[in-house]
């Protein structure tokens, strides 16, 4: 079986190509008008939105951009894991229950409806769209960049496709992307969440088993070759240090409630009461699944210190290489295809909520109406909004190398910092108001964006996105205090005793 490596992981994914396309044939047979389109009708089933939402958490930031992290700066995107699972919880408490009931009480189909119900203003749409599409092209180029630095290690394995390039890589996983993403929209995503989310789930679990199985004395020997190595890599906030793990505490952690991605899957559930099986459904799996983050990112660390593999072109290539490497075919090949799907799966919902941004709310906000015959305009548009990200994705790789989680956690800073205090902040706090929500939008995209593009370094290791979510915090809640109280329509405001 040895000798077939390659083509056991290669057929595993040419396998899981055709069930992507098979499937989005299968959901555009259900997808009738653009309520199906974007949030699937909201008929999902527990189960179905459970898996739905942990998936889209851990996908190619979390299974290419988490053990490269790992890898890099040791210890310190441990933050990231642990912290995001308390996410979970925050977001169910403040947004799950009355995000639905708005849903269903406006009919509702994007978030910024919602933002736009609660707040009775086209401004704070219009800023509230404008954000998640800002948003999605750094996220989604981080999902196509994962996509396609998978593929290229799979493919240049083998004899046919050994000097295959990026650009070919992107194109390919980009087409297969767009075709699925176009024909079922988001219930051809939530659909392969469920075999993704169950691959995963198993996965983590076999790949610790695994790692744990390179050196003899286990992950307790991995851990000591790298504190031999680099003893700082290991403490508790490693190389990052601890106002970088702080930072990613409050991003990670307060900011899972911010994710449009995330939120937007609360909409679809058919009954309120599966909040209460959909929370700790999505958090086990979340938990099982993480172990691939963590377990690859210290033992390829300390393989490399160790020897046992040469050192890593870039700490992107952790995973591709120890699946590669370390992991028994068939095992490699369901990871490997288990990735694609969730990565696939994150950039369907990716590329829904930026297109509903810019078909459905962008026109609604600026003229009181969508563009008609929204069904067809959905299906061109994501197709426009893929190739522009996928150009993104590419333009940013090769001009400065940088990592796929560190562009990730730009994306998700960015929508942490301006959708949190406005939504979920919002939702459960009457004295909320539309100047304070316009300026913590404003201020949170100025931050995040200025501190990204022009390189500003704060000091004792804070990060930008840090700086963004407290800025926008205070400026939210300070402005709102100031500002005369709204009045609320009076279904929203009879919503908000609920």
């Amino acid at each position: 079986m040895e000798a077939y490596r390659q083509e056991i992981i290669v057929g595993a994914i040419v396998v899981y190509m055709l069930f992507c396309i098979a499937t989005g044939l299968w959901a555009m047979r259900r997808t009738h008008n653009s309520s199906d389109f974007f949030i699937a009708g909201r008929h999902l089933g527990p189960i179905v939105v459970a898996l739905a939402l942990f998936s889209s958490t851990l996908s190619g930031f979390g299974f290419v951009g988490g053990p490269g992290l790992v890898y890099s700066i040791g210890v310190s995107s441990f933050w990231m894991v642990v912290i995001s699972s308390t996410g979970y919880a925050l977001g169910f408490f403040l947004v799950a229950k009355r995000i639905r009931m708005i849903a269903e009480l406006r009919d509702c189909i994007s978030l910024p409806d919602v933002v736009e119900a609660r707040y009775d203003s086209k401004l704070v749409r219009l800023l509230m769209a404008i954000t998640i599409v800002l948003g999605v092209m750094g996220y989604l180029a981080t999902q196509i960049l994962a996509m396609a630095v998978v593929m290229q290690a799979i493919l240049s394995g083998t004899e046919t496709f050994a000097d295959i390039g990026l650009v070919t890589c992107v194109v390919l996983s980009s087409a297969v992307l767009i075709f699925y993403c176009v024909t079922g929209g988001i219930i051809a995503s939530v659909y392969t969440d469920v075999v993704q989310g169950a691959i995963m789930m198993i996965a983590g679990t076999l790949i610790l088993v695994t790692a744990m199985s390179v050196f003899d004395g286990g992950m307790q020997e991995a851990t000591s070759v790298i504190l031999e190595n680099d003893a700082e890599a290991i403490m508790p906030y490693g190389a990052a240090g601890i106002m970088a793990s702080l930072g990613w505490f409050f991003v990670f952690g307060l900011g899972l409630a911010g994710q449009p991605h995330l939120i937007t899957k609360m909409m679809m559930n058919r009954d309120m009461r599966d909040n209460r099986s959909i929370l700790p459904m999505s958090l086990f799996g979340y938990v099982m699944a993480a172990l691939l983050w963590i377990s690859i990112g210290i033992v390829m660390r300390a393989a490399v210190i160790d020897g046992v593999v040469p050192p890593l072109d870039q700490p992107d290539d952790a995973a591709s290489v120890f699946l590669s490497v370390f992991a028994n075919p068939l095992l490699a090949g369901v990871v490997f295809a288990g990735l694609f799907a969730a990565i696939m799966s994150t950039s369907d919902a990716f590329l829904n909520i930026g297109t509903a941004a810019i078909i459905h709310d962008i026109p609604r906000a600026v003229r009181g109406q969508s563009v008609r015959n929204e069904l067809f305009w959905a299906r061109v548009v994501t197709v426009l909004l893929a190739i522009v990200a996928a150009s993104f994705a590419l333009y940013s790789h090769f001009r400065d190398a940088t990592l796929v989680a560190i562009l990730g956690a730009f994306g998700w800073g960015t929508f942490a910092a301006s959708i949190f205090p406005v939504v979920a902040i919002g939702l459960n706090w009457r004295g909320a108001t539309v100047a304070g929500a316009v300026t913590a939008i404003v201020a949170a995209l100025l931050i995040n964006f200025v501190s990204q593009l022009a390189g500003i370094v704060f000091p004792y290791g804070i990060s930008g996105q840090l700086v963004a979510f407290a800025a926008s915090m205070v400026l939210f809640i300070g402005v709102s205090l100031v500002t005369s109280p709204p009045k609320l329509p009076r279904d929203i405001d009879a919503l908000m005793d609920i």
